[in-house]
């Protein structure tokens, strides 16, 4: 899969079946549209292409307004959703940077410029409820008829639902922030995960007899945070048991930053640089602050004791799914 940061080169341009939209989590409502992309671009010849945006464009006006609490939740990070989307077999992904300059563009601009002269669609899938261009004045509507104009079909997907529920990155969101692993796997199709590269951290964890894998969060709202049970991807034939901390570390740490740190219950080795998958399978607790490190490293090792625990009474249960780093 090619991935291009801003619209290709003239070059690297070619006719597309296209689909638009944020693709947070690429749940399996996501996962029908791009099964329709696919189908439509085999049956014409085409690459399968998918435009994205980074930031979320709601990200972008929360900020604008002052309000980033307002943002969404991340569900995935950049190379997970690239890596859900190769998985869905799209041929190439076009990751827009959503700022003033393309939040400002009309929607008659938008389709010129972006999807006739920058990305030669011939095909296009939207959802139902899709709006564009400055302040969402375009909709489907405007699309179809752009469609007639410049010679491309334009479909739309109508929502997909699960069990009568509507499928979507909100519940999604709302899943993960109750904890409920069941449903969010449910709605994605396979188990939450993170994936990542190992980084250096304080080498705290080792000091009080809990080493643990560091992994950057790249955004400042990851969609759930507090303290799981998880298996871990990448060092070995089968994942490893492990307990781990998603969040902000308030104990040690004032700076904000995010952080996914991971203590394998039976494991030692090296593991910098690596790049690992992270599942999370139940929550025990939400994040706390300790009064002093002692306090926290019993905590730590009641954490470990219950996902030991978890793993004795869930015997065999290591999910099998294929590993995809």
């Amino acid at each position: 899969m090619k991935v291009f940061r801003g619209l290709p080169n003239a070059e690297s341009r070619a006719p597309c079946a296209l689909t638009i939209g944020n693709f947070d989590g690429v749940h399996l409502g996501h996962q029908a549209l791009l099964a329709r992309v696919r189908e439509a671009a085999g049956r014409l010849g085409l690459d399968a292409a998918v435009m994205t945006f980074e930031p979320h464009p709601r990200e972008f006006f929360a900020q604008l307004a002052g309000k980033p609490e307002n943002a969404p939740a991340r569900i995935a990070n950049l190379r997970d959703k690239l890596q859900s989307l190769a998985d869905s077999g799209i041929d190439r992904v076009i990751v827009e940077h959503f700022g003033s300059h393309f939040a400002a563009l009309s929607p008659q601009d938008f389709i010129e410029k972006i999807l006739v002269q920058g990305l030669h669609v011939r095909w296009l899938m939207v959802g139902d409820d899709f709006c564009f261009g400055a302040r969402r004045a375009g909709n489907l509507d405007t699309l179809i008829e752009a469609g007639k104009k410049y010679g491309f079909e334009v479909h739309s997907m109508p929502t997909v639902t699960n069990a009568g529920v509507r499928i979507s990155s909100s519940a999604v969101r709302a899943a993960l922030a109750k904890g409920d692993f069941d449903l969010a796997r449910q709605l994605l199709g396979h188990p939450y995960s993170i994936s990542g590269h190992v980084v250096h951290g304080k080498k705290l964890g080792r000091t009080i007899g809990f080493p643990t894998l560091n992994m950057r969060v790249g955004h400042k709202h990851p969609a759930l945070s507090g303290i799981f049970v998880v298996q871990v991807h990448g060092l070995g034939d089968r994942p490893l048991p492990a307990v781990a901390s998603l969040g902000v570390r308030p104990t040690v740490d004032d700076s904000g930053r995010v952080l996914l740190e991971t203590h394998l219950l039976d494991f030692e080795g090296d593991c910098y640089g690596k790049l690992l998958r992270v599942d999370f399978l139940k929550k025990l607790r939400d994040e706390e602050k300790y009064v002093d490190l002692p306090t926290l490293t019993a905590a730590i090792a009641r954490d470990a004791e219950q996902a030991r625990a978890y793993f004795r009474e869930n015997a065999g249960f290591a999910i099998s799914a294929t590993d995809r780093i």
